[in-house]
Protein backbone atom coordinates (compact mmCIF):
# COMPACT_ATOMS: atom_id res chain seq x y z
CA UNK A 1 0.00 0.00 0.00
CA UNK A 2 1.11 3.35 -0.66
CA UNK A 3 1.33 5.25 2.33
CA UNK A 4 1.99 8.78 0.68
CA UNK A 5 2.98 10.50 -2.58
CA UNK A 6 4.81 13.30 -3.20
CA UNK A 7 3.93 15.16 -6.12
CA UNK A 8 7.48 16.91 -6.70
CA UNK A 9 9.74 14.97 -8.68
CA UNK A 10 13.49 15.20 -9.91
CA UNK A 11 14.12 16.17 -13.05
CA UNK A 12 15.11 12.75 -14.36
CA UNK A 13 11.52 11.48 -13.63
CA UNK A 14 11.01 13.13 -16.94
CA UNK A 15 13.14 10.40 -18.86
CA UNK A 16 11.71 8.51 -21.70
CA UNK A 17 8.34 10.60 -21.68
CA UNK A 18 8.89 13.49 -24.15
CA UNK A 19 8.20 11.09 -27.18
CA UNK A 20 5.19 10.50 -25.53
CA UNK A 21 4.14 14.02 -25.87
CA UNK A 22 3.21 16.89 -28.27
CA UNK A 23 6.45 18.50 -27.81
CA UNK A 24 7.53 15.88 -30.67
CA UNK A 25 5.25 18.01 -32.48
CA UNK A 26 7.59 21.27 -32.55
CA UNK A 27 7.05 24.03 -30.49
CA UNK A 28 8.75 27.77 -29.52
CA UNK A 29 10.04 28.07 -26.48
CA UNK A 30 11.05 31.87 -26.35
CA UNK A 31 12.92 33.63 -23.45
CA UNK A 32 12.92 36.92 -23.25
CA UNK A 33 14.80 39.36 -20.28
CA UNK A 34 17.17 41.76 -19.69
CA UNK A 35 21.03 41.22 -20.37
CA UNK A 36 22.72 39.15 -18.26
CA UNK A 37 19.34 37.67 -16.31
CA UNK A 38 19.85 34.21 -17.36
CA UNK A 39 18.12 33.06 -21.07
CA UNK A 40 21.52 32.28 -22.48
CA UNK A 41 22.21 29.90 -19.75
CA UNK A 42 18.56 28.65 -18.94
CA UNK A 43 18.10 27.59 -22.85
CA UNK A 44 21.24 25.84 -22.46
CA UNK A 45 19.97 23.91 -20.02
CA UNK A 46 16.93 23.09 -21.46
CA UNK A 47 18.02 22.51 -24.50
CA UNK A 48 20.21 19.77 -23.16
CA UNK A 49 17.82 18.27 -20.68
CA UNK A 50 15.44 17.76 -23.63
CA UNK A 51 17.89 16.07 -25.60
CA UNK A 52 18.54 14.09 -23.24
CA UNK A 53 15.24 12.68 -23.37
CA UNK A 54 14.79 12.58 -27.00
CA UNK A 55 13.49 16.06 -28.44
CA UNK A 56 15.08 17.68 -31.34
CA UNK A 57 16.05 20.89 -30.23
CA UNK A 58 17.61 23.83 -32.02
CA UNK A 59 18.99 27.56 -29.68
CA UNK A 60 18.72 30.53 -31.30
CA UNK A 61 20.70 32.58 -28.90
CA UNK A 62 20.62 36.49 -29.65
CA UNK A 63 24.36 37.33 -29.21
CA UNK A 64 25.02 34.71 -31.89
CA UNK A 65 21.63 35.58 -34.34
CA UNK A 66 23.54 38.96 -33.98
CA UNK A 67 26.88 37.72 -35.84
CA UNK A 68 24.98 35.81 -38.82
CA UNK A 69 21.19 36.16 -39.29
CA UNK A 70 20.89 39.40 -38.35
CA UNK A 71 24.10 41.23 -38.91
CA UNK A 72 23.90 44.63 -40.29
CA UNK A 73 20.91 45.46 -37.85
CA UNK A 74 21.78 48.04 -35.22
CA UNK A 75 19.65 49.10 -31.90
CA UNK A 76 17.06 51.20 -33.06
CA UNK A 77 13.58 50.28 -32.22
CA UNK A 78 13.20 49.23 -35.83
CA UNK A 79 15.89 47.21 -35.96
CA UNK A 80 15.09 45.50 -32.86
CA UNK A 81 11.81 44.48 -34.53
CA UNK A 82 13.52 43.27 -37.16
CA UNK A 83 16.00 41.27 -35.49
CA UNK A 84 12.56 39.55 -33.74
CA UNK A 85 10.95 39.16 -36.69
CA UNK A 86 13.78 37.59 -38.23
CA UNK A 87 14.14 35.12 -35.40
CA UNK A 88 10.57 34.52 -35.01
CA UNK A 89 10.24 33.21 -38.42
CA UNK A 90 13.28 30.45 -37.97
CA UNK A 91 11.24 29.28 -34.67
CA UNK A 92 8.15 29.25 -36.78
CA UNK A 93 9.70 27.40 -39.91
CA UNK A 94 11.48 24.91 -37.19
CA UNK A 95 8.72 24.34 -35.14
CA UNK A 96 6.36 23.00 -38.12
CA UNK A 97 8.92 20.50 -38.53
CA UNK A 98 9.07 19.04 -35.48
CA UNK A 99 11.66 20.62 -33.76
CA UNK A 100 11.93 22.51 -30.59
CA UNK A 101 12.68 25.56 -30.95
CA UNK A 102 14.37 27.51 -27.97
CA UNK A 103 14.82 31.35 -28.78
CA UNK A 104 16.87 33.59 -25.81
CA UNK A 105 16.62 37.24 -26.67
CA UNK A 106 16.46 39.83 -24.80
CA UNK A 107 13.48 41.11 -27.19
CA UNK A 108 12.45 44.45 -25.41
CA UNK A 109 9.07 45.19 -27.02
CA UNK A 110 5.97 43.37 -26.24
CA UNK A 111 4.58 44.40 -30.33
CA UNK A 112 7.36 42.58 -31.24
CA UNK A 113 6.61 38.91 -28.99
CA UNK A 114 3.31 39.56 -29.79
CA UNK A 115 3.84 39.42 -33.87
CA UNK A 116 6.01 36.13 -33.25
CA UNK A 117 3.08 34.37 -30.70
CA UNK A 118 0.51 35.38 -33.50
CA UNK A 119 2.43 33.39 -35.79
CA UNK A 120 3.62 30.38 -34.27
CA UNK A 121 0.55 27.93 -32.61
CA UNK A 122 2.40 26.18 -30.08
CA UNK A 123 4.59 29.82 -28.30
CA UNK A 124 5.96 29.53 -24.60
CA UNK A 125 6.83 32.88 -23.60
CA UNK A 126 8.94 32.61 -20.22
CA UNK A 127 10.09 35.78 -18.67
CA UNK A 128 13.92 36.06 -17.04
CA UNK A 129 13.35 38.30 -14.80
CA UNK A 130 16.59 40.22 -12.87
CA UNK A 131 16.32 43.48 -10.79
CA UNK A 132 18.38 46.03 -12.62
CA UNK A 133 20.15 46.48 -9.30
CA UNK A 134 21.31 43.19 -8.69
CA UNK A 135 22.30 42.91 -12.74
CA UNK A 136 24.66 45.82 -12.57
CA UNK A 137 26.27 44.48 -9.63
CA UNK A 138 26.89 41.18 -11.56
CA UNK A 139 28.26 42.74 -14.70
CA UNK A 140 30.54 40.63 -16.23
CA UNK A 141 31.28 41.65 -19.04
CA UNK A 142 31.27 45.47 -17.55
CA UNK A 143 28.34 46.36 -19.94
CA UNK A 144 25.93 47.82 -17.60
CA UNK A 145 28.70 50.50 -16.27
CA UNK A 146 29.68 51.14 -19.86
CA UNK A 147 26.33 51.77 -20.25
CA UNK A 148 25.40 54.08 -17.28
CA UNK A 149 28.44 56.13 -17.89
CA UNK A 150 27.38 56.89 -21.53
CA UNK A 151 29.68 54.78 -23.34
CA UNK A 152 27.16 52.05 -24.78
CA UNK A 153 24.09 53.90 -25.96
CA UNK A 154 20.43 52.40 -26.65
CA UNK A 155 21.59 50.03 -23.80
CA UNK A 156 18.04 48.00 -22.68
CA UNK A 157 16.94 48.64 -19.34
CA UNK A 158 18.98 51.55 -18.98
CA UNK A 159 19.22 53.87 -21.55
CA UNK A 160 16.34 52.02 -23.51
CA UNK A 161 13.13 50.89 -22.58
CA UNK A 162 11.87 46.68 -21.79
CA UNK A 163 8.72 45.90 -21.84
CA UNK A 164 7.94 43.08 -19.73
CA UNK A 165 5.31 40.49 -21.13
CA UNK A 166 1.75 40.83 -19.40
CA UNK A 167 1.15 37.16 -19.46
CA UNK A 168 3.81 35.07 -20.01
CA UNK A 169 3.84 31.10 -19.44
CA UNK A 170 6.49 31.15 -16.97
CA UNK A 171 8.49 33.79 -14.92
CA UNK A 172 11.82 33.29 -13.43
CA UNK A 173 14.14 35.14 -11.01
CA UNK A 174 17.48 34.43 -11.02
CA UNK A 175 18.42 36.77 -8.29
CA UNK A 176 16.33 33.99 -6.22
CA UNK A 177 16.91 30.94 -7.84
CA UNK A 178 19.84 28.88 -9.12
CA UNK A 179 19.86 27.72 -12.17
CA UNK A 180 18.59 24.60 -11.28
CA UNK A 181 15.51 25.73 -10.10
CA UNK A 182 14.15 27.70 -12.52
CA UNK A 183 14.87 24.91 -14.71
CA UNK A 184 12.33 23.17 -12.16
CA UNK A 185 10.23 25.71 -12.33
CA UNK A 186 10.25 25.94 -16.36
CA UNK A 187 9.75 21.82 -16.60
CA UNK A 188 6.67 22.44 -14.49
CA UNK A 189 4.81 25.39 -16.44
CA UNK A 190 5.86 23.16 -19.98
CA UNK A 191 3.86 20.34 -18.17
CA UNK A 192 1.23 22.28 -17.04
CA UNK A 193 0.52 23.73 -20.86
CA UNK A 194 0.52 20.21 -22.11
CA UNK A 195 4.42 20.63 -23.72
CA UNK A 196 5.74 18.00 -21.16
CA UNK A 197 3.86 14.79 -19.96
CA UNK A 198 2.77 14.64 -16.11
CA UNK A 199 5.96 13.44 -14.03
CA UNK A 200 5.68 10.42 -12.23
CA UNK A 201 4.61 10.24 -8.76
CA UNK A 202 8.01 10.27 -6.08
CA UNK A 203 6.47 7.89 -3.61
CA UNK A 204 7.75 8.99 0.12
CA UNK A 205 6.81 5.85 1.37
CA UNK A 206 5.94 2.18 0.78
CA UNK A 207 4.01 -0.33 3.02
Amino acid sequence: MVANANRTAPLDCYAGCIAMTGIESGCTIWFTGLSGSGKSTLSTMLAEHLRRHGARVEVLDGDVVRTQLCRGLGFSKADREENIRRVGFVCELLARHGVVAIAAVISPYRSGRDEVRSRIPRFFEIHTHCPIEVLVERDPKGLYQKALTGEIANFTGVSDPYEPPLSPEAVIDSSLQTPQESLSVILRALEAHGLLPPAPLAPNTIS
